[in-house]
């Protein structure tokens, strides 16, 4: 049951230009959390009154923590940067439905992220008891990769300008690779979902997509990131942050 919680900051650091990691000591959010879902970071400071969803990375049960990584995109995600160790934050959470595991220990688990949407799929990776390909693409140098080779899994990296690994998009890189799974876990752009989906039809893999809508409340109260989705033969619209993030990839009308 999400809640909110007044969270203490254990570390805050930058892991790349404009990408933070932040660790927030929240025992009732850490016990309560799955992969995939995500928080609502509320700024204290007065002029901005919105709370900002971040996707969940890190889930720490035994400590209480969980870790956040985010791209400094407005003033909101920039005022969370410049938080210090010991300062006090406002979380609600944990939020929306996360990636359900079911995978046999002989499966082949397919992750792919695109951007600031690779961080949620760590904590999937690390949660995964079987074997582990993580396809990761960046517009230029990457982040999180080796900690994703410390979960155990095979990784391959895309960047937009090929400053390293392959250069295009991640499903360029698959068919290049002629990468295959059982199942696969993903999120990112809504361009490269709608890509990925399709090549996991063409495959007939079951592919898993976390949507990254604009999201104002995170409770499913504003109805502002409603996306179309496939149910009983009819086209229903549910809320990202309510119904989702997380959707079969079959199912969302691209």
């Amino acid at each position: 049951m999400k809640a909110i919680e007044n969270a203490i900051i254990i570390s805050n650091e930058f892991i790349s230009e404009n990408i933070c990691s932040l660790v927030l000591k929240c025992s009732h959010i850490a016990r309560e959390a799955r992969a995939g879902q995500f928080v609502e970071v509320y700024p204290d400071n007065g002029a901005n009154l919105l709370s900002r969803p971040i996707s969940i990375c890190e889930i720490n049960k035994i400590q209480g923590t969980i870790r956040l990584v985010f791209q400094i995109v407005g003033k909101g995600t920039e005022l969370f940067s410049q938080l210090k160790a010991g300062d006090g934050l406002r979380v609600l959470g944990p939020c929306g439905n996360g990636y359900t595991l079911t995978e046999n220990v002989e499966d082949t688990a397919l992750l792919v992220g695109g951007g600031i949407g690779i961080p949620p799929l760590l904590e999937t990776c690390k949660q995964l008891n079987c074997n582990k390909i993580a396809v990761l693409g960046y517009r230029t140098g990457s982040f999180l990769a080796d900690e994703f080779r410390e979960a155990g899994a095979r990784v391959y990296i895309a960047t937009d300008d090929g400053s390293l690994g392959f250069k295009g998009n991640v499903v360029e890189l698959l068919k290049a690779e002629d990468i295959s799974a059982d199942i696969i876990y993903s999120c990112g752009p809504k361009v490269m979902l709608k890509a990925l989906s399709q090549w996991a039809e063409e495959k007939s893999i079951k592919c898993r997509v976390s949507m990254e809508e604009r999201m104002a409340c995170g409770i499913g109260a504003c109805v502002g990131c409603v996306v179309p989705i496939r149910e009983n033969d009819k086209v229903v619209y549910k809320k990202v942050c309510k119904d989702g993030p997380v959707f079969d990839s079959r199912e969302v009308c691209w």
